[in-house]
């Protein structure tokens, strides 16, 4: 046990200065089995602490219904047997490029802008979730002989907003639950995010990924006293479908970092090691300076060109920051440990089974939902996936432009069974028009809610509604189909049918004449892989346009054709010996092959 406090300069430990060297890494988006080896991996780069967000909507699915809320505990527990201090940031909002933030879609959904404020209808929600959270962390502090010495009292709110009275109610509530560690704030080095995001007698921390002195410059005019730290040293930073892979050199973000510790300062490396937004619950961003622009999806890794790869492997940043770290280290560091076991050898299967979408719908989505408009997937209670919208246009009348406002975030439009398009933009107008009367149905997928900036909270699905002409069509049916209900036991009730034609040739990829299915469409394909030599792997899937892949039940994520991301990460401990089943949720075209490498 021990106290940790922060002095005048420094960070003290019963009383003597100490530097945090810490480094962030997300146990949500890193397999349970493999905490341990990432952990190591932080202690033998050089760090003494790591620090971890924790997502509310992954823990509260529905208003008081809760989802192994002990994942964080027992991730502490884990961080003390590695000999490492903790830092944990709760939120409730928490960005972290995760869906919506890590603000629950029902919250979102009901209160829209009223989130972060002082609003007693979202604060009710904020006090249930803390009580429910905070035991997890209380009992691990380091004055009751666990690692964690310090709490943030929300995130980078001067981002978002000015209400000092809600901050304040955060950091009450925080002390009110039993925390008795240091809480801080973190923000941006720019005048109006500091007066924005921090409060008297909360330590304040700067985020940035270069000019250390110029940052805690202006962090000093807003804290005369207290010790430096930057609470986010961005050392690489996230992709976009669509967009280039962010890559940062390893020896220019080595001298940044140098530069913070030559400032006296504590760091935390963001990301130490970035893992993957297994499930689907990867965030998106808005373009432009104002972040109000199209939206831009984040891609399934969050490998964020991180010192520790996706994979759990050392880089070239790797060893560039453990020179830096190295010279304040107490004694020689651990040894990097031996990598985690990989795929023993290329294995690929062919879809041996499929269904279309409609079976899909018809055998794991909600219960239709009937009315004038359309709803949002915030009303019909659906956080990751897709609604298929279904609308009659009257008749008989000449053809019109079919338009749809207010649409996130992409549509795959079908008119009397007949594919006519992919929609994209929020006003949207189908290319070619549609004559009366016709049966329009519209499957919209929601590609992350928005995780930063003044559009957090946005529903999704079609926000406005569907004109023929300038008409509305009015009379919508609606039924979600969520990322969740791909269980063992759902699937099971899904109506496959065999894929003609399908056979393997030597290399695993189809033979002449083979198809996975009927027009390669959208659906759902089940497939079976065998191993020999498990370990983590990359799964490849070549020709597929985009959807979502379960591996044994556990959802590796979205996939997308579009790039930069071409295969998603396969954790060793998913794999097993023998056979494994494998499923890919089509959304437009399938491939006709999956890869194990």
């Amino acid at each position: 046990m021990g106290e940790f406090t922060v002095g005048d300069r420094d960070f003290l430990l019963d009383g003597r200065p100490v530097r945090l060297l810490s480094g962030a890494l997300h146990y949500f988006r890193v397999h349970e089995e493999q905490w341990e080896h990432r952990l190591a991996m932080l202690r033998a780069m050089g760090l003494n602490c790591v620090e971890t967000y924790v997502p509310w909507n992954l823990h509260e699915p529905e208003p008081g219904r809760y989802r192994d809320v002990g994942a964080l505990g027992r991730f502490l527990d884990a961080v003390r047997e590695a000999g490492l201090w903790a830092i944990v940031r709760p939120g409730p909002y928490i960005c972290a490029e995760w869906e919506n933030g890590g603000l629950p879609h029902w919250l979102t959904g009901r209160l829209g802008r009223r989130v972060r404020s002082e609003d007693a209808g979202y604060l009710v929600h904020v006090n249930r979730w803390f009580r429910t959270l905070l035991p997890e962390v209380v009992a691990r502090q380091i004055d009751r002989g666990g690692p964690v010495i310090m709490v943030q009292a929300e995130n980078e709110y001067g981002s978002y907003g000015s209400d000092q009275g809600y901050l304040r109610y955060v950091a009450d509530l925080l002390e009110a639950c039993g925390v008795t560690v240091p809480l801080f704030t973190s923000d941006g080095p720019e005048d109006h995010m500091l007066t924005g995001g921090s409060i008297p007698g909360v330590l304040a921390t700067v985020n940035f990924g270069s000019g250390a002195r110029a940052a805690f410059e202006v962090l000093r005019r807003h804290q005369p006293r207290g010790p430096l730290m930057c609470m986010e040293f961005w050392c690489g930073w996230f992709a976009h479908w669509g967009d280039a892979r962010a890559v940062r050199d390893a020896e220019d973000a080595a001298a940044a970092l140098a530069e913070v510790l030559d400032c006296g300062a504590s760091v935390n490396v963001y990301m130490a090691h970035g893992g993957t937004s297994f499930g689907g619950w990867a965030g998106a961003n808005r373009a432009g300076a104002l972040h109000d622009g199209p939206l831009e999806a984040t891609v399934t890794s969050y490998d964020y060109d991180a010192p520790v790869d996706e994979a759990g492997l050392p880089t070239a940043k790797f060893w560039a920051f453990r020179s830096v770290l190295e010279r304040y280290a107490t004694g020689p560091l651990p040894p990097v440990p031996a990598p985690p076991a990989r795929l023993a050898g290329r294995v690929a299967a062919v879809p041996h089974e499929w269904a279309p979408l409609e079976g899909v719908l018809d055998a794991l989505g909600d219960e239709e939902w009937d009315g004038p408009v359309p709803p949002t997937f915030e009303d019909l209670g659906v956080d990751r996936g897709l609604v298929r919208y279904r609308l009659e246009v009257p008749g008989p009348r000449q053809p019109y432009p079919l338009a749809v406002t207010g649409l996130r975030d992409r549509a795959v439009v079908y008119v009397d069974g007949v594919r006519a398009g992919v929609l994209e933009a929020e006003d949207a107008v189908l290319a070619e028009p549609v004559a009366g009367p016709a049966v329009v149905e519209l499957w919209v997928e929601s590609l992350g809610r928005v995780n930063y900036g003044p559009r957090l909270g946005e529903a999704k699905g079609v926000t406005g509604g569907v004109l023929h002409e300038r008409q509305y069509v009015h009379g919508v049916r609606a039924r979600g189909l969520r990322v969740d209900a791909f269980t063992a036991d759902g699937v099971a009730k899904v109506p496959f049918t065999p894929v003609p034609g399908v056979t393997a040739a030597p290399d695993g990829a189809p033979a002449p004449g083979g198809g996975p299915g009927p027009g390669g469409g959208a659906g759902l394909y089940r497939m079976v892989v065998e191993v020999a030599g498990a370990g983590d792997a990359a799964l490849e899937l070549p020709g597929w346009t985009r959807g979502f892949v379960w591996l044994n039940g556990f959802c590796l994520g979205r996939y997308w054709g579009v790039g930069p991301q071409e295969s998603l990460f396969v954790p060793g401990p998913v794999l097993r010996e023998g056979t494994n089943e494998v499923w890919v949720l089509e959304l437009e075209g399938a491939g006709a092959s999956v890869r194990l490498v």
